[in-house]
């Protein structure tokens, strides 16, 4: 089963941009769809954005589309979540999650691996 490790989170202000990674590790990387969800303090984890196995396709919460995009480097092993024109509602726990049987992970139910999570606070 692939394990994974984000990265990237911090502290930033209100506009500004970070880019969070989430590395795989296991040969089958490219065989997972993949996804990143935000847990707000307080508040249950969301779906944010989601990508499948070959990249080809992608898809966001209404709340991120044309801030955030989604990426992956299976040559790599790797996920990425670019965060452009950041705001203090985004502040959250970011996690990665990993998915063999779905064509896009789009709810946090009975997925097959999740990341630590990584803190990214925005700041007014």
């Amino acid at each position: 089963q692939v394990q994974l490790v984000e990265s990237g989170g911090g502290l930033v202000q209100a506009g500004g941009s970070l880019r969070l990674s989430c590395a795989a590790s296991g040969r089958t990387f490219s065989s997972y769809a993949m996804g990143w969800f935000g847990q707000a303090p307080g508040k249950e984890r969301e779906f944010v954005t989601a990508i499948s196995r070959n990249g080809g396709n992608t898809y966001y919460a209404d709340s991120v589309k044309g801030r955030f995009t989604i990426s992956r480097d299976n040559a790599k092993n790797a996920v990425y979540l670019q965060m452009n024109s950041l705001k203090p509602e985004d502040t959250a726990v970011y996690y990665c999650a990993a998915d063999r049987t779905r064509t896009l992970i789009l709810d946090r139910n009975f997925l097959d691996a999740w990341g630590q999570g990584t803190l990214v606070t925005v700041s007014s």
